[in-house]
């Protein structure tokens, strides 16, 4: 096993035992900024936020700027009975993989009038908020190319196979709460049940009939309702439902079908029904350039008849807001194959560790890719 390999997954422990969730990561930053610095990077951090970028090689001159995207935080869920941080998604690895590309890059002092590069540690991905701030903070503004990776389930993708693009859907969640009042449970017909009202919205949900070659989903994700005391019917309750569907059009008519049984339902219980929160991940805006960098990238590494055609998935990523908000990108994320078990947000997922050094040398390639072989007037 090579130093790099030996780095590489040393620091996907460290990260997976320390992990902290949406715009907590707060010692996830300061670790990867210490390597970054360490490695010759610029590093730029923010004052109202978690995230950090470094910047390495020739920016004076007209080479095209190359950036990689890896996302840092982890999920809150329960394992093992307790709840905690957990990289149930991967963010650990991708990471760990982006930072093998910086040591990979930095160990070659030649290269580093040859490229001109930017290593994005993004927080927030879960929240489907991240991406949209380090738009904000203007950190792909100056960026001609963008590249991503995602560890995919077994299901999808095998070990040692890749896929160059990952043609995410689009996701929205709602947060929702019903009002109304309590009464005592021998009276009934004194108020609306909360609990039955979600149950009904439940049904209508699964009432919704959209173009049937579009996969779509909608479902009720978690509900709140009631107290200790059980003999009282509760008036009040929260709930979400999450969306899920392949383009942004299907997405636009099922969450207005959403909140027309919304509507319907408080005319019918004669409730307030609200929407708290709404988190939205668009559907992916894919780039035939960027897609070939990777899709070369990665027949380099694993052979051409490991490399698979573009993986639609019904997940989503906030990763396409950078596109979506920046339309000038050349952006694609790679789906890297790695016997992942039993699945993605599963608490006890599992993978194949020696895939991290096919997702670092795919990167690698594909960066180098785009001055060896890309247009470098841009």
């Amino acid at each position: 096993m090579s130093d790099l390999q030996n780095r590489v997954k040393d620091t996907f422990h460290h990260l997976h035992q320390h992990a902290e969730i949406s715009w907590e990561e707060t010692e996830t930053t300061a670790y990867i900024a210490s390597i970054l610095q360490e490695q010759g990077c610029a590093v730029t951090a923010f004052a109202d936020c978690t995230g950090v970028v470094g910047t390495y090689g020739n920016f004076d001159s007209n080479l095209p700027v190359v950036a990689i995207r890896a996302d840092m935080d982890a999920l809150w869920q329960e394992v093992d009975g307790k709840f905690q941080a957990n990289h149930s998604c991967g963010h650990d690895a991708h990471m760990a993989m982006v930072l093998g590309l910086v040591w990979k890059i930095t160990a070659d002092p030649a290269l580093k009038n040859k490229v001109a590069l930017k290593f994005i540690f993004q927080p927030a991905e879960e929240l489907g908020a991240g991406a949209l701030k380090m738009v904000e903070k203007g950190v792909v503004d100056d960026v001609d190319y963008l590249f991503g990776i995602h560890l995919r389930p077994a299901e999808e993708t095998r070990m040692d196979h890749a896929a160059p693009v990952i043609v995410h859907g689009s996701n929205t969640t709602y947060k929702v709460e019903v009002s109304g009042h309590d009464a005592h449970a021998a009276r009934p017909h004194l108020t609306a049940n909360a609990i039955e009202v979600a149950s009904a919205i439940v049904g209508q949900l699964n009432n919704i009939h959209l173009n049937p070659r579009v996969p779509h989903s909608v479902k009720m994700t978690n509900i709140t309702a009631g107290g200790k005391s059980t003999n009282i019917i509760p008036g009040n309750a929260s709930f979400a439902v999450d969306m899920r569907a392949q383009d942004n059009q299907t997405m636009d008519e099922m969450t207005q079908k959403v909140k027309e049984i919304f509507q319907t339902m408080e005319r019918l219980y004669g409730v307030t029904i609200t929407i708290t929160d709404t988190e939205y991940i668009p559907a992916a805006a894919v780039n035939d350039e960027a897609i070939q960098i990777m899709e070369h990238a990665a027949a380099r590494v694993l052979g051409d008849d490991h490399v698979h055609p573009p993986l639609v998935t019904p997940g989503g990523d906030d990763f396409h807001f950078y596109t979506i908000k920046r339309p000038t990108l050349k952006a694609t994320m790679l789906g890297l194959g790695c016997d992942l078990k039993p699945g993605l947000h599963h608490p006890d997922m599992t993978f194949h560790h020696d895939a991290l050094m096919n997702g670092v040398n795919i990167l690698y390639e594909a960066v180098t890719g785009v001055y060896r072989d890309g247009d470098t007037d841009s």
